[in-house]
């Protein structure tokens, strides 16, 4: 038998004694193959800025730009004010509040004028024309009489007819005085309508002069619209008031961040939604929660380091409110950019 044959008898061997371990191994099932865990979405990540919950007001001159010096600034840097606290005061103040005092003096002369349009005539003079239209009430009777005892005697002789005439012309004067008297009285006891009218239309008038004297007064004061912090004075006492206004000013018993969230990540966002923030330069990592999603699609306003990212990226307002220790953190850094990342 040849060296060959041996080899060939060996890999038979091995080829049976292989296919029987097969057989009796291999023909087992195979364990299934688990399907990979369905992937979690990821989250959605954006720029964004530190923005009060209150938005920041900026204060201005509220005349326009006629006004442009201040004459009293009565707050600083960092002051707590009021809603409706005075903050300052521009240089016109002086001339507009003499405006307001002569204002108030031609209404308060209007009201005495329809009072006494309203009482007619004082009781003195009331009583006094009563008193007048009885007088001659008594002489137009006393002349009367006398006329008609005159004519009585005419045709018997013992009277003048003169007499009577004189008698008679005497108590017609006494009657024309009478009525007269009785005019005056009605008019003493009630005014014309058409004085009245008159009277009222001018009070009228002044109240409105003296409301619109106090609007220009109040042109020329700057009052807190808000509770809240001075963050920035740009102008104070003697400085004209440029473009940026006198001041700003918001609430910071609130923050938020205002995210620019792209638009194509709006689907998966949710109100609610648990997010981090990231401040450059702090290791600690803020937690948030999305209160508001924005209603407009526009260009977005955050300014990115990627040179190559396209600075037309259209991106929807998303506002977040930051914890309590996000915002004693970042209680003076309004308007600082920070990274925000949105939970899935």
């Amino acid at each position: 038998m040849t060296t060959r044959t041996w080899l060939l008898g060996g890999l038979a061997l091995i080829v049976v004694a292989g296919g029987g371990w097969w057989l009796r191994h291999g023909a087992e099932a195979p364990p299934p193959i688990t399907p990979a865990a369905a992937a979690t979405p990821p989250g959605v990540g954006a720029l964004g800025r530190v923005d009060p919950a209150s938005r920041i007001r900026k204060l201005s001159a509220p005349g326009g730009f006629n006004v442009t010096r201040i004459q009293r600034v009565l707050v600083a840097e960092g002051d707590q004010v009021r809603e409706g606290q005075l903050l300052a005061e521009f240089s016109d103040i002086a001339l507009k509040d003499a405006a307001v005092a002569q204002a108030e003096a031609a209404l308060a002369e209007a009201q005495a004028t329809l009072a006494k349009v309203r009482a007619a005539g004082r009781p003195s003079e009331i009583d006094a024309q009563r008193a007048r239209i009885r007088n001659l009430q008594a002489t137009e009777a006393i002349n009367r009489r006398d006329a008609q005892r005159a004519e009585t005697l005419v045709p018997s002789g013992a009277g003048a007819a003169a007499v009577a005439d004189r008698n008679r012309a005497q108590a017609d004067a006494a009657g024309a005085a009478r009525a007269e008297a009785e005019a005056v009285l009605e008019t003493l006891s009630h005014p014309r309508p058409e004085d009245l009218a008159l009277a009222e239309a001018q009070v009228a008038n002044a109240a409105a002069l003296l409301a619109k004297a106090r609007a220009d007064a109040a042109l020329s004061r700057i009052f807190a619209p808000i509770d809240g912090t001075i963050l920035k004075l740009y102008a104070r006492a003697g400085d004209p008031v440029g473009s940026d206004g006198l001041l700003e000013m918001a609430n910071l018993e609130r923050l938020d961040v205002l995210a620019d969230v792209y638009e194509t990540d709006l689907p998966r966002l949710r109100l609610g939604a648990e997010a981090e923030v990231i401040v450059p330069g702090d290791p600690t990592r803020y937690a948030a929660t999305v209160r508001e999603l924005g209603w407009l699609v526009r260009r977005t306003t955050q300014a990115g380091t990627d040179p190559v990212a396209a600075v037309d990226s259209r991106t929807v307002e998303v506002r977040l409110t930051l914890s309590e220790a996000g915002r004693l953190a970042l209680l003076r850094r309004s308007n600082m950019q920070v990274q925000v990342a949105i939970r899935p």
